[in-house]
């Protein structure tokens, strides 16, 4: 049984200055209006949200902002990787004993995506519930298709089976970045992912034939 290990990074917080409107809000106008009394309990509320703000301001400026969500995820055994023509790379941790991985079905799987470097992008685990997805129609990136549902040398993975994944970037993203967000991309052009894939069930929601 694999034993999960956790490593947590924490961000970097940029110092942040409040604009003077704050205090500006709490300002009499004039000589004869009254300044209205602030207790400790408002002046405690307003420290909060600005130390909130101060955060959430911060982590667009920071590179390595959209991955620290990522970085508590669980870790499997490594394996020795088998390539298929595809340039597709798997070996499995646990076949499973399931129904095997279905044709344009939807499927639960849990994942942890790393970079070559070891580096985690992406995980399932830290958001705490499975990732539903639809196999074999283009919904997901080429290597998870042909690593998941089989093909070319793949076989296909069983209900409770735990599969790596090493997937070149023209099984992947491509050339261009990925995961995008205010000029900040958590996937660079020509990467290669591996994932650790745990099959966990069929939806339960899949029609019937």
């Amino acid at each position: 049984m694999a034993v999960s290990s956790l490593s947590f990074t924490l961000p970097k917080l940029q110092t942040f200055t409040p604009k003077p409107t704050i205090a500006a809000t709490f300002k009499a106008s004039s000589s004869h209006e009254s300044t209205p009394f602030i207790n400790q309990k408002q002046i405690f509320q307003m420290g909060v949200g600005i130390l909130a703000a101060s955060i959430v301001a911060s982590a667009p400026l920071n590179a390595d902002a959209t991955r620290i969500e990522y970085y508590a995820t669980t870790a499997e055994p490594t394996c020795e990787f088998n390539f298929v023509r595809s340039g597709l790379g798997y070996c499995d941790i646990a076949v499973g004993s399931g129904e095997e991985a279905p044709y344009n079905k939807l499927v639960n799987i849990h994942y942890t995506a790393r970079f070559a470097d070891g580096i985690v992008f992406d995980s399932s685990y830290k958001r705490g519930r499975a990732l539903t997805m639809r196999l074999g129609m283009g919904k997901v990136i080429k290597g998870l298709d042909q690593g998941i549902l089989g093909g070319e040398g793949v076989p296909p993975m069983l209900v409770g089976g735990k599969r790596k994944l090493q997937i070149p970037p023209h099984l992947a993203y491509g050339p261009e970045p990925a995961g995008c967000f205010s000029g900040d991309c958590n996937i660079p052009g020509n990467a290669t992912l591996v994932y650790d894939i745990k099959f966990v069930e069929l939806y339960s929601g899949n029609r019937k034939m």
